[in-house]
């Protein structure tokens, strides 16, 4: 396949290291919480942090760590106790630590989208989505790296069309950051991005690019309800601070409700974590947002099998953990109450 890797071998090296993950010590009352971007899954995060949800708990180091192999690295190594990241880092992750525990969700639909930019002609927006993921051989598509939910998105697409990514298109590696991936689209070192929202509204507002394929829109129904952006740990974590990754949890329910309840504090709250996005856009995106985010933290068990099927699909993962043992129910609801 070709394709343009980030230097991530050290990263996959650590993620390896131990099959049970780091053991947090010290103090338990104090969570290092990190995230992969910021992208739309993490606004809950951002919630609680501005209207200081979080009680019981102080949170610590707050990295974006960038990839779900960094994400992956940062939970096996201890570095970060709690990690918001996506379902794809999850099977992933578990294949070396059985350990790894998804103990909310953010976001229950795959809020990843296709991008075009001005090398993919417009005539094929509207036409069937099979012919749109045909349009799509041979061209060149950001995503934010190997082994990621972007990079799944793409191979399912072109599975879907009879097709194998990693011949009849070149991935080519941009990593999370926003302004980069649309800057590869404007200077058309791409011809389309897969990245989560809100890259496909930024590059609409900014005339960079359009929407093309939107699994939230319904373009791809059969994902559509799929648990994605969630919320990582390890039981070691669990058994040690179970106390603050509680009160952590709670934060997030409260910050999930006021999405709920709360449409003009909800778009004001969007405004400043994503500080570049136009008035209109933050105005389009509050009600796609309150679709997306779940009122519970809860993960469905549902969504859970819709994704698993799809990574299936993909090829990422073969064997699918029981949702029983991967999400301990008992313990997130005995959390939340």
């Amino acid at each position: 396949m070709k394709r343009r890797t980030l230097l991530l071998g050290s990263v996959l090296v650590a993620a390896g290291c131990a099959k049970n993950g780091g053991s947090p010590g010290g103090d338990t009352s104090t969570l290092n919480v990190g995230q992969v971007s910021n992208s739309i899954a993490f606004l809950p995060f951002y919630i609680a942090e501005q209207k200081k949800l979080f009680e019981g708990v102080t949170l610590g180091e707050r990295p974006r760590l960038g990839t779900g192999a960094k994400v992956a690295a940062a939970l096996q190594s201890g570095s970060i106790d709690v990690a918001g990241s996506v379902m794809t880092d999850a099977f992933n992750l578990y294949k070396t630590n059985d350990q790894t525990r998804v103990i909310g969700s953010l976001v229950n639909t795959y809020y990843l989208d296709i991008v075009a930019g001005a090398t993919m002609p417009t005539a094929g927006d509207t036409a069937p989505v099979a012919d749109r993921i045909a349009a799509l051989k041979g061209k060149k598509i950001g995503i934010t790296g190997p082994g990621s939910g972007t990079e799944a998105l793409v191979k399912y697409l072109f599975k879907k069309g009879g097709m194998d990514a990693t011949k009849d298109a070149e991935l080519v590696n941009l990593g999370s950051d926003a302004s980069a991936a649309l800057g590869a689209l404007s200077q058309r070192r791409v011809d389309a991005l897969s990245f989560p929202q809100p890259v496909g509204q930024l590059a609409v507002a900014a005339g960079a690019g359009r929407l093309y394929i939107s699994v939230a829109a319904g373009d791809v129904p059969e994902i559509k309800s799929a648990t994605h952006g969630v919320i990582l740990t390890t039981q070691s974590v669990l058994d040690a601070k179970s106390d603050a990754v509680a009160a952590f949890l709670r934060g997030i329910a409260k910050a999930e409700a006021l999405v709920h309840s709360d449409a003009t504090g909800t778009g004001e709250l969007l405004s400043g974590y994503q500080e570049t996005m136009k008035p209109e856009t933050v105005q389009s995106l509050v009600p796609i947002l309150q679709q997306e985010i779940p009122e519970s933290p809860l993960p469905p068990e549902e969504g859970y099998t819709a994704s698993a099927t799809f990574h299936q699909a993909t090829g990422l993962i073969t064997e699918v953990p029981p949702y029983s043992t991967i999400v301990p129910t008992t313990w997130i609801n005995s959390a939340l109450a």
